[in-house]
């Protein structure tokens, strides 16, 4: 989603792991970056000792034979923000990084919740064009009217526009992270989006290549399978969850999620798996309603 990357390194650990990885995936997304040395107010820091560092990693700065901009920074005294903050404008005005205001908004979702009191919540941010209360939003198969918007603060704003983080909440269902979504002017439009996404999902289902087919053996038969349920407050923890249980599969154990969601654990989740053998539910961070235990015995 992102047009510019920062890559933050510490004045007194240099280039870590994680530093790697995060300069793959910005080099995988293919943006500009800046370096942003922090902690340069720590008794330990070492700035031109990072920045030779970063030179032995390939992460070429100005001064050390390459064009990324370097920003020393102190994330406790402010020091070097500004600097920081004026650099991504230049970055931006080199890359012609640019929005019409005027258009209908779009994006992306980045983050979505369920909350018992305020109902189904997602964080959006907004690539282009101007979102306005009264508004439908639309991300695949779920449709939200603009009514309550927050900005990163948690405030209630009429409006936005683009590279805005904003909260909408009152979704009909839980939207998809990493779905792009589209506002309309009225409640009609929105639905006709939402149908058309759905013929096309269908169209994709019917195909050919979409078809499926498990081959059954003797050996199969010996796995165990362990039934399982997972509840997280969050769609991106329970996407991560998910897939690190994934990685728990052997040729002997199979792990098979029946269930997943966000929001607590109900009753309806104990009676899904009440018939299964060995049935395990997950929570996290998440509460757990009063007659639950007692059903789960």
């Amino acid at each position: 989603i992102a047009d510019i990357a920062v890559l933050v390194v510490s004045a007194e650990d240099g280039v870590k792991q994680q530093t790697t990885e995060a300069l793959k995936c910005i080099k995988d997304a293919e943006i500009p970056y800046i370096v942003a040395i922090t902690k340069i107010d720590k008794p330990n820091a070492n700035v031109e000792r990072v920045k030779q560092d970063l030179a032995e990693h390939e992460i070429y700065i100005e001064g050390y034979g390459g064009e990324v901009p370097c920003i020393p920074i102190s994330a406790k005294s402010g020091a070097g923000v500004p600097e920081l903050l004026d650099m991504m404008l230049l970055v931006a005005e080199l890359a012609e990084l640019k929005g019409d205001k005027t258009k209908s908004a779009e994006g992306v979702v980045i983050e979505s919740s369920l909350n018992p009191k305020r109902g189904i919540s997602a964080t959006l941010i907004i690539e282009e064009g101007t979102l306005k209360k009264g508004s439908f939003i639309v991300a695949e198969d779920s449709v939200a009217p603009v009514r309550m918007m927050e900005n990163f603060l948690g405030k209630n704003i009429d409006e936005a526009s683009f590279s805005s983080p904003i909260r909408i909440t009152g979704w009909q269902k839980i939207p998809t992270i990493g779905a792009p979504f589209k506002t309309y002017p009225s409640k009609k439009e929105a639905e006709a989006a939402i149908e058309s996404y759905l013929l096309g999902v269908r169209a994709k289902t019917k195909s050919p290549q979409a078809q499926a087919t498990t081959n059954e053996n003797g050996e199969e038969a010996q796995v165990v399978t362990i039934p399982l349920i997972i509840k997280t407050d969050v769609v991106g923890t329970l996407e991560a969850i998910e897939k690190e249980i994934g990685n728990l599969d052997t040729e002997k154990v199979k792990i098979k999620i029946v269930q997943k969601g966000v929001g607590t654990i109900s009753e309806n989740d104990v009676k899904t798996v009440a018939g299964s053998e060995e049935p395990i539910i997950i929570g996290f961070l998440v509460c757990v309603d009063g007659s639950v235990p007692h059903l789960a015995e």
